[in-house]
């Protein structure tokens, strides 16, 4: 594949750790909206930093928009996906749904905590 490839780009992308946690977990608040209250309502085990790096690169590309409320004390920042980011969720049930139909048991650690064998 050349460098360029689009599929090689989306890929490189959304290989990174806990890119595709972050857009899960987004689409689990109401009106796939969630506030940035620091790691304890995010994916266990990721760092405050990187989160919030992945949250800004996932705006950078236009699956997430983040809103900004200065009007209370601390401010409130609000991340929301957009159409793009709720067609990679459809994308990440639709492997759902192979694996299910394959019984890929590899893929499923079984670990009630793990978002992705929960969803």
């Amino acid at each position: 594949m050349q460098e360029s490839c689009t599929v090689k780009l989306t890929v490189r992308y959304l290989a990174k750790k806990w890119t595709l946690l972050i857009v899960l977990e987004l689409d689990r608040g109401p009106a796939c909206s969630r506030r940035f209250l620091g790691t304890e309502r995010y994916p266990r085990g990721i760092p405050q930093k990187v989160l919030s790096g992945r949250l800004r690169e996932l705006e950078g590309e236009g699956l997430v928009t983040r809103r900004v409320d200065t009007s209370s004390h601390p401010v409130r920042t609000e991340y929301t996906l957009t159409g793009s980011g709720l067609g990679i969720v459809g994308v990440i049930r639709r492997i759902e749904a192979w694996a299910l139909k394959w019984k890929v048991d590899t893929i499923a650690c079984g670990s009630r905590d793990c978002r992705v064998c929960t969803l």
